[in-house]
């Protein structure tokens, strides 16, 4: 049976997503994945195509609040911002709960930079995904901090 993993973060517009489509991307076979925000905008346009870098399709995800997922219940929550976790540090039906704060590349200012630092995100976030999500093959459903 697949863990079911939400990702929030606050405008659910960059890092949320892309964790999102990462998860589902790589470890969708044991992992059902969702995302949502405390103040949902839009998915941000850069996050969809450093996602298409790589061969995966964001396009067609939205950004959701977090009430969306209001009576779900999920095995695994997982604040990617530190504003998400000061404003949403539970979530009724969350198992486990897990934060890892990663920079937010739609802050960058310099328009010449902002693209390598939604890819540097992108990274980052990918390589905390396998760590953490990927695990051996015969074991299925592992969470972080599952050991």
């Amino acid at each position: 049976m697949k863990k079911r993993v939400l990702f929030v973060c606050t405008h659910n517009s960059a890092r949320s997503q892309i964790a999102e489509g990462l998860l589902r991307a790589r470890h969708g076979d044991r992992h059902d994945v969702a995302s949502a925000g405390t103040e949902p905008t839009s998915v941000h346009p850069m996050a969809i195509q450093v996602m298409a870098e790589i061969g995966i399709d964001i396009s067609r995800q939205q950004s959701k609040h977090l009430d969306t997922y209001l009576g779900q219940s999920f095995d695994c929550v997982v604040t990617v911002c530190d504003q998400a976790k000061a404003s949403c540090p539970f979530f009724p039906g969350g198992f486990k709960y897990v934060h890892v704060g990663f920079a937010d590349p739609s802050s960058e200012e310099d328009p010449k930079k902002r693209l390598a630092t939604f890819r540097r995100t992108r990274d980052r976030m990918d390589a905390w995904i396998d760590a953490n999500f990927g695990g051996l093959p015969e074991e299925t459903g592992t969470l972080p901090g599952d050991q």
